[in-house]
């Protein structure tokens, strides 16, 4: 049997080796810095590179995410101002935008 992921939107910052303090924000307790910065998720510590991005996932919980995948799994969203979250949903699903619609 396959699965198709479900749409979920993600906040995500990228880790740039200059951005602790906007990370540190965006995570709080989650991550620790001593010359490594390491991320605790639910399944343990990881240590994200620069480069990597920091995704909060669906439960709030924060993760590293190496940006190959990032770029193949996650794109910008844009905003669907005059449409119904199942409208949005249906739209994002097949892959058109509001000027489209």
């Amino acid at each position: 049997m396959q699965y198709y992921k479900k749409p979920v939107v993600v906040e995500a910052i990228q880790w740039t080796g200059r951005n602790l303090e906007e990370l540190q924000n965006f995570v709080g307790s989650a991550l620790t810095y001593d010359e490594k910065l390491i991320i605790h998720t639910l399944e343990g510590d990881h240590e994200a590179k620069v480069g990597d991005y920091i995704i909060k996932g669906v439960q709030g919980e924060f993760y590293p995410c190496k940006p190959e995948i990032f770029a193949k799994t996650y794109e910008a969203v844009e905003e669907y101002p005059t449409c119904n979250e199942s409208t949005r949903r249906d739209m994002e699903l097949r892959k058109i935008t509001h000027r489209e619609f």
